[in-house]
């Protein structure tokens, strides 16, 4: 595998300079803000910044709506509450509002939203012009079950019934390099029943206009299907990778199974392949940063939010096609559309400032949970996210509780007692982990969950008990 690039040649890809270092989060005792959006009028509806793939010709809107955290009735998500409804209502005015304003690629998958994603998203995009919106849907054969040829068939062309069109605009190969054994996991969802070759077919057909694969877990792969690529015996028409300011150089330090997206990246470009990115904000974490970078991030542009940052650092790179972001609420909506219509881009002093942050954020050792879900239903009743959410919150927050001689340990102690059992039923909490892991091939940060698991069980005994926090 070729070197990760590194900040310096990735400068250049901006039109930036050399990258310093410096501990921005030194001084992080305080509790960090809630992401706010900071839009103070209506986003122009005819200034969204728009990429053309030219494998297609297409002309994507940079923002692009990742339909995996659709609202409920009643409010929130399905992740909060699985046995409500999808409100089809809301979905179709967000929907409206993004078309209205620009947004026109919709991603989706027959796994989302506990298989209701598809079918909302086809309900809210059929009352508009086919012609008005490009769908992107996965083939998400990750069951034994579904890695049969007429399984994985079936799935296809459900994905066509339930979106309501007749061809799909992007279709993945959904998280490849994912499984205990990548390669035999890669070889039976798409190779040993023939799959991908019937796709291509079906992309020869028209049933496909663009063929690519979203990538998470063993870099092999991922280097495998760009040779393929070289070889002419695979053409990839876009491909799918998580970008942002942490895992541009980080993503392999905070996890050595990972890959920085710098390599990615750089692999992409080189071979001119479109980049869709996911995880711009990291499941939410570089929306709700600590307080010193929320305070410099508003010294420097007072009027927008936080996570703005975060997408103007994924929508800069030329190489980038569209930026994913599920948006649950409509302030969300509004705020990414103000972010990218137009886009500014980050400034070689901007660049410098989000990578200095990023070392800072590694620096604090947090679990690198992006709150996907995938690792979900535990079938012990687990909430793993929920858990590494609280974890996460104490380190971001400064407050998670160190030394017993500490004069802040009795308050920081009480704290995360307190906020654990308001944030994670007890049924449900890490003690009740049996360590099955069933939950680690799922995970696209690739996380070892039952160790994590069982290292925060520790350490809420070892409070419980007042012996002390770390150790």
């Amino acid at each position: 595998m070729a070197k990760d690039i590194n900040r310096r040649d990735f400068l250049k890809l901006l039109g930036s300079g050399v990258v310093g270092s410096s501990a921005l989060l030194a001084a992080c005792t305080g509790r960090s803000q809630r992401p706010t959006t900071a839009v103070a009028q209506e986003p122009p509806t005819d200034k969204m910044t728009m990429r053309t793939n030219h494998n297609s010709g297409d002309r994507v809107s940079l923002l692009g709506y990742g339909m995996m955290r659709l609202p409920v009735v009643g409010g929130g998500t399905e992740r909060d509450h699985p046995d409500a409804d999808i409100d089809q209502e809301m979905v179709n005015r967000q929907v409206d509002y993004a078309l209205a304003h620009g947004v026109n690629y919709f991603d989706t998958s027959p796994v989302y939203c506990q298989g209701r994603s598809e079918k909302a998203t086809g309900k809210a995009l059929s009352r508009h012009p086919r012609g008005s919106y490009y769908v992107a849907t996965k083939l998400s054969n990750f069951a034994t079950q579904l890695q049969t040829r007429q399984a994985s068939q079936q799935m296809f062309e459900q994905s066509l019934r339930l979106l309501q069109v007749e061809y799909i605009d992007y279709l993945l190969l959904h998280s490849i390099g994912g499984g205990n054994d990548a390669l035999e996991t890669f070889n039976r969802r798409f190779m040993d029943n023939g799959i991908l070759d019937w796709l291509v077919e079906q992309k020869r057909r028209g049933r496909i206009r663009n063929l690519g694969f979203s990538y998470h877990g063993d870099v092999a792969i991922f280097d495998m299907l760009l040779r393929w690529h070289d070889e002419g015996r695979y053409h990839w028409d876009f491909c799918q990778v998580e970008l942002n300011y942490l895992d541009w150089e980080w993503a392999k330090e905070i996890n050595p199974r990972n890959t920085n997206a710098s390599y990615l990246y750089a692999e992409l470009v080189r071979r001119n392949i479109p980049v869709v990115v996911m995880e711009p904000l990291l499941g939410g974490r570089l929306a709700n940063v600590p307080n010193p970078v929320t305070m410099e991030m508003k010294r420097r542009r007072p009027e927008n939010s936080v996570a703005s940052w975060a997408f103007r650092y994924a929508g800069t790179p030329a190489g980038v096609l569209t930026v994913l972001s599920g948006m649950t609420y409509m302030e969300h909506l509004r705020d990414n559309i103000a972010t990218y219509a137009p886009l500014v881009p980050l400034t070689d002093d901007e660049n410098r400032f989000l990578l200095r942050v990023a070392e800072d954020i590694y620096n604090q050792k947090n679990i690198p949970c992006s709150e996907c879900n995938y690792c979900m239903p535990c079938p012990y009743g687990i909430d793993i996210p929920a858990i590494f959410a609280h974890y996460n919150k104490m380190i971001r927050e400064g407050t998670l509780p160190g030394d017993s001689q500490d004069p802040r340990y009795r308050s920081r102690r009480r704290a995360y007692l307190v906020g654990y059992d308001r944030s994670v039923p007890r049924l449900r909490q890490a003690s009740h982990c049996i360590g099955c892991g069933q939950c680690v091939p799922a995970c696209p940060q690739r996380i070892n969950i039952p160790h994590e698991m069982q290292r925060l069980d520790q350490l809420t005994e070892r409070l419980k008990q007042d012996v002390g926090g770390l150790m």
